[in-house]
């Protein structure tokens, strides 16, 4: 990098970090517009959801933030999906399963549950109306929806995570939406 006169060289770096930050976040933003449907799912697609799960709102909420996972699992991402709502709306179990958390976390109201096939859903921020413990079943009331998720261009945002062991995955896969990866077959062979 060119020093200029008089100009130390940390000044000209964060410059050049900025812009190249500024330049990346409008790349993914252009990139997550043009991916996210206005209300519900993919525009013109019908959702052919997972035997025994639903959306975790009431009706067919829009999403506001779709999936966005990092390509290295310690990087910043988005690791759920951001349904748009009102504030006060009650947030449901999207499917059956058991409650494995029920709390706050750094004054966020979570509520995890663990489903079949090793699956685990989130839910936040909501103030909670089950246990750690509670059986639930789809569609069941879970919590009530709390305002001021970061991030949310709405009132309101429920975001809603899925996991598989370690692993994220887009949750709009539980309804039949979000893309599909192929995986190679062993870690050693590329197909």
């Amino acid at each position: 990098m060119l020093r200029r006169p008089g100009r130390p060289a940390r000044a000209a770096r964060g410059r050049w970090i900025a812009a190249v930050a500024t330049v990346a976040a409008l790349a993914i933003c252009g990139v997550l517009a043009a991916q996210r449907p206005a209300h519900g799912g993919p525009a013109g697609a019908t959702p052919a959801p997972r035997a025994g799960y639903r959306w975790p709102l009431p009706g067919t909420p829009a999403v506001v933030r779709a999936f966005d996972p990092p390509p290295e699992r310690w990087l910043p991402g988005h690791r759920g999906v951001d349904l748009g709502a009102a504030a006060g709306v009650p947030v449901l179990a999207a499917g059956p399963g058991v409650v494995t958390f029920a709390g706050h976390i750094a004054g966020v109201g979570v509520v995890s549950i663990d489903h079949a096939g090793g699956l685990r859903t989130t839910y936040q921020p909501v103030r909670p109306l089950v246990h750690p413990g509670d059986h639930v079943a789809a569609g069941q009331r879970i919590g009530i929806l709390d305002a001021g998720h970061p991030g949310c261009r709405r009132s309101a945002c429920l975001h809603w995570g899925l996991r598989r062991g370690e692993r994220y995955l887009d949750p709009l896969i539980l309804l039949g939406f979000g893309r599909v990866r192929l995986l190679p077959l062993a870690p050693d062979r590329a197909v």
